[in-house]
């Protein structure tokens, strides 16, 4: 098939036709098999990451019982921290080579989970399931993030956000599956479980993830975007709002067995939290391609500060569940509206990966030290309202943040942005 001279080529696809990098396809069978093919890697990377809950809970009774809970926090807020500044890697090689780093990258995470299953000591547990894990799953799910808004642009939130949503299944998923397992057969047969839940999951995404644009040949990185103040502003956002929204990911396991709560039904709050997100992931995506991804963006951070701020309130089993429920709605939607938001920021659609990895990864920073600063707040003081304080705190000065970034936006304050 002839083309035309320095027509671009769709370099995945097998007839090599001509793209154009503005004619989004905005559906069909390929573009939705890449969104469904990003929920897959979604629901066993970030889905397992934000089980850790159920980890720091069962840690603290078990294996790392003579570790404080801001030391044992440190497992995870590594593993998370790693998943998103990675991006700043994961996000630029999907621009400049293609999906191709899905595959092995897929077989070292799930080398990774098998690996956590025999761990006995922290230090295993901090190079295995913190580092190991943690840079296997960002070189996952960077790339399919970056893949799907190649073929979205008008319906580029809802897109993302169904796609985010296998996030919050498989965090309904795995906590159950673990807290189901932990008793009955032990620690390292309840990790291997779920991953040979991941193997078939992660063989079909590997399989449908690919890129719609040829890659770039210009630079790896474009550090010209933080002269952008929208950009620069909404980094600075989606980095407070991280530092507040994942305490509660963290320690309402343990919060629910501070107040009496059985330690079964404690590790399936991070369940319900999860369950309660996927309306929180989708709709905001829905209504940010109508109403404006930042506005989205600034709902979500607003509710998500009231809701922290209300944690020491809930202090019987009934309330700690509603609780639960109502935060997962709120902070889900952070997760997908604080993705969105970077991809609009882009003004080629061959950026939008470099763009998402460079604004998350900085944001990350958040969840390397959130958890263990409340972990020390939580050892110093023997309670739980210092921990929300500081935690609604840092979502409210993620809002205020983001209306700066609409501000700055040609839309202005009152814009649709």
């Amino acid at each position: 098939m002839k083309r035309k001279h320095n027509a671009p080529l769709d370099i995945e696809s097998e007839d090599f036709h001509p793209v154009d990098p503005t004619a989004y396809p905005e559906g069909g069978l390929r573009s939705w098999l890449v969104a469904g093919g990003t929920a897959g890697i979604l629901f066993c990377t970030l889905g397992y990451s934000n089980s850790f809950g159920v980890f720091q809970a069962y840690y603290t009774q078990n294996q790392l019982r003579d570790y404080a809970a801001d030391d044992i926090s440190w497992i995870g807020a590594i593993q998370v921290f790693l998943v998103f500044a990675l991006g700043i890697i994961g996000g630029p090689v999907f621009d400049r080579y293609g999906a191709w780093v899905i595959k092995p990258a897929a077989v070292i995470y799930l080398v990774s989970v098998m690996l956590t299953a025999s761990c006995t000591t922290y230090w295993q547990f901090i190079l295995v399931q913190g580092i190991l894990s943690g840079v296997s799953n960002s070189l996952l799910m960077f790339p399919s993030m970056a893949a799907t808004p190649q073929y979205f642009h008008k319906r580029r939130g809802a897109a993302m956000g169904l796609a985010i949503a296998g996030s919050s299944l498989g965090a309904i998923v795995f906590p159950i599956v673990l807290s189901q397992l932990l008793e009955r057969v032990g620690f390292a047969w309840a990790v291997r479980t779920c991953g040979f839940i991941m193997i078939p999951i992660l063989a079909f995404s590997a399989m449908t993830v690919k890129a719609r644009l040829p890659p770039r040949k210009s630079r790896l990185f474009i550090w010209t975007a933080f002269k952008s103040s929208r950009y620069a502003f909404l980094t600075g956002a989606v980095f407070c709002m991280f530092m507040g929204m994942f305490v509660p990911l963290f320690y309402l396991p343990s919060y629910g067995i501070s107040q009496g709560m059985d330690a079964t039904v404690a590790f399936y709050l991070i369940a319900l939290i999860n369950a309660s997100s996927i309306p929180g992931r989708i709709l905001p995506g829905v209504l940010g391609d109508k109403f404006g991804s930042i506005n989205s963006l600034i709902t979500a951070g607003l509710l998500t500060a009231i809701i922290i701020f209300c944690w020491p309130t809930a202090t019987t089993t009934s309330g700690i569940i509603v609780y639960s429920l109502g935060f997962g709605i709120t902070s889900g939607a952070i997760i997908s509206a604080g993705s969105v938001v970077f991809t609009h920021c882009a003004s080629d659609p061959k950026d939008i990966g470099t763009y998402m990895g460079m604004g998350i990864s900085l944001a990350a920073f958040a969840v390397l030290v959130g958890p263990p600063i409340n972990g020390a707040l939580l050892h110093r003081y023997d309670g739980y309202k210092e921990v929300s304080v500081f935690s609604g705190t840092m979502c409210a000065s993620g809002v205020v943040l983001a209306f700066l970034a609409k501000h700055n936006a040609e839309e202005g304050i009152w814009g649709r942005v």
